[in-house]
């Protein structure tokens, strides 16, 4: 059944339809038929099969390679003001629904595709709401989103004093816009300070939302770092790539009986540092600034032997291109931990690369294993915090791997 709304429609392939009847909601340029030379940037699009079967809504990209995000595939949808309140409306039900209420004070309340807002990421570190827009039609609607975000959340009872703007991805240049940071105008609100203190698991984090790793902190390790603190208690620690400590601190509330941290970043490890007096940790870590791969070859070369391994680095593969080397520095940095750790020992591993699948990663620890000689046996394998929620049909929204296996 043909669209009879004003909105420009474009016919796709059949390998396209099928993928938005399989509930993926991007429309690649060379799957659409249709000459859309004539489209306004970031307007609304219907798309339709080859037979001109209605297949959904999405905000159009005149440049990027996802030329179309879908936003709806309700035919009647009017995609007006209250059409994107109700979006917001329901990220935050769904986040009152399945978090603590002490932990809504500091979660992601927008996660893009998985709250029907694809392009769009807002975390809140208590009064700040911090942003990411990596779509040209989602930058054109940001107002009216921040305000029903603002709205219904005060409306709650929790005061915003500010949002600020970490539109620094590479995304947004292939989307047509520029990148930059800084405080959003709200019209009669001053800018807060960029650094606030946050609770997480009864620990508290100092959080940089200007000058920190993505918005400030890593809002989707919550869970597994309570993981690692049953773990961890009368344990030798070594944490990798700590930023601000988190997974450190945790090991120590847990009762090790002593934790190195390590980054990469001084300014890092100068906030990691921060962290641990602000919870009475000063003497508990022992704070490392180095490349990880460096560190430890460093450690393996001095025989170190440690009970528990974290290694939690960024990404090392943002592209398809890369995979093969990011493969092998995963397996490198996985082999030089597993020859730091006594038998019996833990390995916590992390790759929150979404162009790393879950079994290229179980692949590369058995290759890792089996160059070192030995067995792992799996303990836990776990995904984001529930504030990152996951779609099974899109797997780009399952991109945190996290495992605990033990040496045998």
């Amino acid at each position: 059944m043909k669209q009879t709304r004003n909105f420009p429609s474009v016919q796709v392939t059949r390998k396209q339809e099928a993928s938005l009847h399989s509930g993926h909601p991007w429309v690649y340029a060379d799957e659409i038929h249709t000459d859309t030379s004539a489209f306004e940037n970031g307007c609304l699009v219907d798309v339709l099969s080859l037979k001109g079967q209605y297949l959904g809504t999405g905000l159009y990209s005149e440049k990027s390679l996802i030329r179309i995000r879908i936003l709806s595939t309700n035919a009647n949808e009017k995609f007006d003001r209250a059409f994107f309140a109700r979006r917001a409306a329901y990220a935050l039900q769904y986040r009152e629904d399945v978090m603590a209420e002490q932990d809504l004070a500091c979660c992601r309340l927008i996660h893009g595709e998985a709250d029907g807002l694809p392009g769009l990421t807002v975390d809140r570190y208590n009064g700040i709401l911090v942003s990411e827009v990596l779509s040209y039609g989602m930058e054109q609607r940001k107002e009216m989103i921040y305000e029903e975000l603002i709205n219904q959340l005060e409306a709650k009872g929790n005061r915003i004093e500010g949002i600020f703007e970490r539109n620094e991805g590479a995304l947004r240049l292939k989307e047509g816009l520029n990148t930059y940071k800084g405080w959003y105008e709200l019209k009669g609100r001053t800018h807060p300070s960029a650094i606030t203190v946050i609770e997480e698991n009864g620990l508290q984090f100092e959080v940089d939302v200007e000058n920190g790793q993505k918005t400030g902190y890593f809002l989707d390790q919550k869970d597994n770092r309570m993981a690692v603190r049953r773990l961890a208690h009368s344990k030798k620690v070594l944490d990798c790539c700590t930023h601000t400590g988190s997974f450190a601190l945790n090991a120590a509330k847990g009762g090790a009986v002593s934790v190195t941290a390590m980054d990469i970043s001084a300014s890092a490890i100068e906030m990691a540092q921060k962290n641990a007096e602000l919870n009475g940790m000063k003497d508990a870590v022992h704070f490392e600034t180095g490349d990880i791969f460096e560190v430890l070859q460093a450690k393996a070369a001095a025989h170190e032997k440690y009970d528990l391994i974290i290694l939690d680095p960024p990404a090392f593969t943002k592209s398809r291109k890369t995979f093969h080397n990011a493969w092998m520095g995963y397996e490198s940095i996985n082999m030089q931990a597993m020859r730091l750790l006594n038998r019996g020992g833990y390995l916590v591993t992390n790759s929150c690369s979404h162009f790393m699948p879950k079994d290229e990663f179980i692949k590369m620890l058995s290759s890792a294993a089996a160059k070192m000689n030995v067995s792992l046996r799996l303990v836990a394998e776990e995904r984001a915090s529930k504030d990152h929620p996951v779609l099974i049909n899109v797997p780009e929204t399952d991109y945190l791997k996290f495992f605990i296996v033990q040496i045998l």
